[in-house]
């Protein structure tokens, strides 16, 4: 029986009107909950700033345990190639995708090409990423609107300059299932050694049908998203093949005793809605599945880890992690990756105070809306900054970003008792994202928002030094 292989694009998914678009942090939580789902493919967000995404692809790169990370390079731009690849180069299964226009009037308004200097283009940009990667897929944008025999010449230049996947994408979406056969059946017959991709438009509703009678005209892979009514559903597209996938001939990698749980927390995840009161999502969310590290663990491994987490530490830096992470080792055994969090907060990148904390005032209660008066020192002078927020501590964080005049993307927010009683100490950690790289910050104190707000500082001080050294 044929397996047929689907690409999640959820990720690619363009956020809907009034929504956020996820978070660093939430799109590594999609990533894993779509491995474990058993989905074969993954597709990344498009490159918008190559340094800004490079951690997002590393990071991506070691969440995905067995599928295919897939990423849409820019046409026509040879160092962009590279430096993706030098992202993607420690994935399991990494894919690069050229994402074309065959259609007369897609070549000519958004490529500016000729058919003939068109198939040519097609082939440098194939060739230039097989170069580099043993996988490469080439999507042939609005293929249902193309001249059919300029839609084979554009795959058989692919093909010929090393492609192993082909992607027939019907962009418009109003192909009936019965036309849509037709198209793909043609695709087939004349490229039966190569995969065969189908990416279809729902924007008249036709996608899940025209999905399952691109299979039964041979196609091997199917673009799927979990949320959204763009494209075909991954949740519908699974249940007609667990439901005819034997009349089809066909069956999936997909986990379905675990497909409506998984759904289900994707669709929470990519649905929640942020407050209006503050850049920051809302809600606490399930910690992401841990790892744990022992003694026997040596530098390389405490490095994998650290990219795990998110972060590209320095040669120094990862010296001091690793020392720091023997000592506490040996003399508890393992160390969580919550508690390697916390070592690189304490021992990584530690630099001069641009700002310290001079005071914070809280106002909170259960009828009014919590504000937060921060004081920073910044060498001789005092500056403050007062904001409302969504709690106490959301609060602090925008009077603090208020006086900085940037607003920096939360990553993670943790904190944690360190002793017992009333007068225990509380711990917080605060990680940023900033220029593609992530900075951590510890506070310690026996109010959590004090805590809070100095692991913030902490963070923000790493992050204005090294921009000031750079």
């Amino acid at each position: 029986m044929k397996t047929v292989q689907l690409s999640d694009v959820t990720m690619k998914r363009a956020p809907q009107p009034g929504a956020e678009g996820l978070t660093f942090r939430e799109k590594l939580e999609l990533a894993r909950l779509l491995d474990g789902l058993g989905v074969p493919s993954v597709e990344a967000p498009p490159v918008e700033d190559r340094r800004t995404d490079a951690l997002l692809l590393k990071s991506l790169s070691g969440a995905l345990s067995q599928a295919s990370l897939v990423v849409t390079v820019p046409a026509g731009d040879p160092e962009a190639i590279d430096s993706l690849w030098a992202c993607l180069r420690e994935a399991k299964k990494p894919r690069l995708q050229v994402s074309l226009p065959v259609s007369t009037v897609g070549m000519e308004y958004l490529c500016h090409k000729k058919p003939d200097a068109m198939l040519a283009f097609i082939s440098e940009n194939v060739a230039a990423c097989r170069a580099k990667c043993p996988s490469v897929e080439f999507c042939a944008e609005d293929a249902g609107r193309a001249e059919p025999e300029f839609l084979r010449a554009a795959f058989a230049a692919a093909v010929e300059a090393g492609a192993c996947v082909i992607t027939y994408c019907d962009s418009a979406g109003d192909r009936l299932p019965e036309e849509l056969y037709k198209a793909v059946s043609a695709v087939r017959e004349a490229f039966p050694d190569v995969r065969l991709g189908v990416r279809i438009s729902n924007d008249v509703y036709m996608a899940d049908a025209g999905a399952v009678y691109a299979v039964r005209a041979g196609a091997d892979e199917i673009k799927v998203a979990v949320v959204g009514s763009e494209l075909t559903s991954l949740k519908r597209f699974a249940a007609v093949l667990k439901a005819r996938g034997e009349e089809l001939g066909v069956t999936s990698d997909l986990r379905m005793t675990e497909l409506n749980r998984t759904v289900g927390q994707i669709e929470r995840l990519v649905k929640r809605s942020r407050p209006k009161t503050s850049p920051f999502e809302d809600g606490v969310r399930p910690s992401d599945e841990g790892f744990s590290l022992n003694a026997s663990d040596d530098a390389a491994a405490i490095r994998r880890a650290a990219e795990r987490l998110g972060y590209s530490l320095t040669e120094e830096d990862e010296k001091r992690v690793y020392a720091a992470f023997l000592q506490v080792a040996d003399k508890k055994g393992s160390l969580s990756d919550k508690e390697l969090d916390v070592l690189i907060a304490t021992s990584a990148m530690q630099v001069p105070p641009t700002y310290t904390l001079e005071s914070y005032v809280i106002n909170s209660g259960n009828r009014i809306t919590s504000t937060s008066h921060v004081r920073l020192r910044r060498g001789d002078e005092i500056e403050a900054g007062v904001c409302l927020g969504d709690g106490p501590i959301d609060a602090s964080f925008l009077a603090i970003e208020q006086i900085v005049g940037t607003h920096y993307e939360l990553d993670d927010f943790q904190i944690r008792s360190v002793t017992e009683g009333r007068e225990a100490m509380g711990e917080a950690v605060v990680r940023l994202v900033s220029g593609g790289k992530l900075y951590a910050g510890r506070g310690i104190s026996t109010d959590i928002v004090g805590a809070s707000i100095q692991a913030y500082v902490n963070a923000l001080n790493k992050i204005l030094f090294e921009e000031n050294d750079a």
